[in-house]
């Protein structure tokens, strides 16, 4: 039997290009042995795993939209890049507002939007890659193309659906 409580996980989908970019930083950066997961842009880390998550999803309808990737950040043992979007934060809101009774402290607090590209290695090799990655930075823009809930698997992750971004 498990030790964890199954719940889900629900992520931003981003548009090709910018997967393919934060993946390729991730497989060099991340410990081969922990990085079992593709880049990602978290928006809840524990949501029931029940059927209401699913109808509160396929209820909501989000327009693909841009995001901007401001710069980056450290996160003690690892990397990140920030993400500015207000169109992000309205979404997270809204849906932050449909299951508050059921969101744990981490996804009721503020929500700082990254994606990860370095995790658990020393401070000092977190520190060098996020000097190298700043130097080299310029601001970009990646695109919101839907929405990817997860079933948390105790280290590794299963698809559990998507739901598409309505095309403008």
């Amino acid at each position: 039997m498990n030790a964890f409580e199954p719940s889900l996980i629900l992520t931003i989908r981003i548009d090709d290009q910018a997967q393919h970019f934060f993946n390729a930083l991730r497989q060099q950066h991340f410990p081969p042995e922990r990085n079992f997961l593709q880049a990602h842009l978290t928006l809840f880390h524990k949501l029931p795993s029940d059927p209401e998550t699913f109808k509160i999803l396929s209820q909501t309808k989000p327009n693909c939209f841009s995001m901007e990737v401001t710069g980056l950040m450290g996160l003690g043992s690892g990397v990140a890049y920030k993400i500015h979007s207000q169109e992000l934060n309205s979404l997270r809101e809204q849906l932050r507002m449909r299951f508050y009774p059921y969101l744990n402290a981490q996804d009721k607090q503020g929500f700082r939007p990254h994606i990860t590209v370095q995790n658990k290695v020393n401070a000092d090799t977190a520190r060098i890659l996020l000097r190298k990655l700043t130097s080299e930075f310029r601001p970009f823009m990646v695109q919101a193309v839907g929405l990817d809930l997860w079933h948390y698997l105790g280290g590794p992750w299963k698809h559990a659906a998507y739901y598409p971004a309505v095309d403008l």
